[in-house]
């Protein structure tokens, strides 16, 4: 997979602006705070075959791909190089690194909850309420715990989470904030 540093994109689009950005964060992420010249395409709703089909984004040129810190724009890395797109590039600690080099962002007003921390707010939840069930009311509620465990262990091993994509995937995550 090739990488590309913020600084490093940001020549690019000084020389290039019509060169396709694509951050595959979800709608309410993206207009909290975006690299300016950036499209929006969330990860679950990213269709390289469409993709392919549009003005701006070609199969044989550099597609550069942003999320928050890299893992979302490597698995759109992964799709789009299956899908025959010769150069899918991803930008090395996304969004966060972007602003960390103090690079021109699109900010929003409102403010959101990124989908890793709602991740750890539904997963702390979750144990939490076996752990309490399991003590309370019936010591079957402690697997409740052990199944959010191990899928976090899950997580960590194979970098796929999937309790954050059905989080994606949920109405407060689609709709943009006012």
């Amino acid at each position: 997979m090739k990488t590309i540093s913020p600084v490093e994109l940001q020549h690019v689009l000084a020389a290039q602006p019509n060169t396709p950005v694509l951050d595959v964060r979800t709608p309410v992420e993206f207009a909290e705070v975006h690299v300016a010249l950036a499209r929006s395409i969330p990860l679950d709703e990213l269709n390289p075959a469409s993709l392919a089909g549009s003005d701006q984004v070609h199969k044989d040129r550099p597609v550069y791909l942003l999320c928050r810190g890299g893992q979302r724009a490597a698995k759109a890395a992964d799709l789009l190089s299956k899908e025959g797109f010769a150069e899918p590039v991803v930008v090395e600690g996304g969004t966060l690194a972007w602003i960390d080099a103090h690079l021109p962002v699109v900010r929003g007003a409102a403010k959101v909850i990124s989908l890793e921390r709602q991740v750890r707010i539904a997963a702390g939840s979750l144990v939490l309420a076996g752990a309490l069930l399991g003590w309370f009311v019936h010591r079957g509620f402690f697997a409740l715990s052990a199944l959010v465990g191990a899928g976090l262990v899950f997580a960590g091993v194979t970098d796929f989470c999937g309790m954050g994509l059905l989080l994606a995937r949920l109405p407060w995550n689609k709709r943009l904030p006012r």
